[in-house]
């Protein structure tokens, strides 16, 4: 069974930035591009974010167009899509607005020793599967389960290590970068990726599909070799 067509999204300042250093999230995007994010939501089976995001952020993770959501219903699907989150402690609230909002079904992938604590966290929670993705966590493993479930797309929306998880095992197919027309400087804030070994390095780049300006931020959007 072929994994999910993995797209991942990120919004970023010039000098590599996915956030500031501060209590609250900076907005990076403008309306333009949250606007083309919403439509990658709507043609995706699920979305996935690490814990660290779903604590800072406090995400919803719905499509907020009524006419998206009002075709996705009209092609047989839920409103929203399936919601994911990743987590190594299995510490996750059930009063976040993740497990709170929305008619999709969530799943919690946790690594083997924090599963225990996301099923009591957890119990109640309705229309929620907690999976143990071993230890550590397998994104392939977490990709082969999604498969199974039904998801042929998935969108992929940070954080950091989220981002890195995926890029260094070769698992995302797409990458759209929007790219805000400012700096941070500040070494503190979190970064697009990690460190890792990440195998589209130097020797085996990525391909850019697509450059475009929305408003006055750049979207890049880039392909692995031999993807779709």
């Amino acid at each position: 069974m072929a994994r999910p067509h993995t797209v991942l999204s990120c919004a970023m300042s010039l000098d590599g930035r996915i956030d500031d250093a501060g209590p609250k999230r900076l907005r990076l995007s403008n309306e333009d591009d949250f606007d083309e994010v919403d439509e990658e939501r709507a043609a995706s089976d699920a979305i996935l974010v690490g814990a660290g995001t779903l604590r800072g952020d406090d995400p919803r993770l719905l499509v907020r167009s009524p006419e998206r959501r009002s075709r996705r219903v009209s092609h047989g699907a839920t409103e929203y899509p399936i919601k994911i989150v990743l987590t190594a402690s299995g510490a996750l609230d059930p009063a976040a607005r993740f497990f709170t909002t929305g008619d999709a079904a969530k799943l919690v992938y946790s690594e083997s020793g924090g599963h225990a604590t996301a099923v009591r966290a957890l119990h109640g929670t309705g229309d929620t599967t907690v999976v143990d993705a071993g230890s550590p966590l397998d994104p392939a493993g977490v990709l082969d389960d999604l498969a199974r479930r039904g998801v042929r797309r998935l969108l992929v929306e940070g954080g950091s290590r989220v981002h890195t998880l995926f890029l260094t095992a070769g698992l995302v197919d797409e990458l759209r970068v929007a790219v805000a027309p400012f700096l941070i400087g500040d070494t503190a804030a979190p970064r697009f990726v990690e460190d890792g070994a990440f195998p589209n390095g130097p020797g085996d780049p990525l391909r850019l599909a697509e450059t475009r300006a929305v408003g006055d931020m750049a979207v890049l959007r880039y392909r692995l070799a031999g993807s779709k």
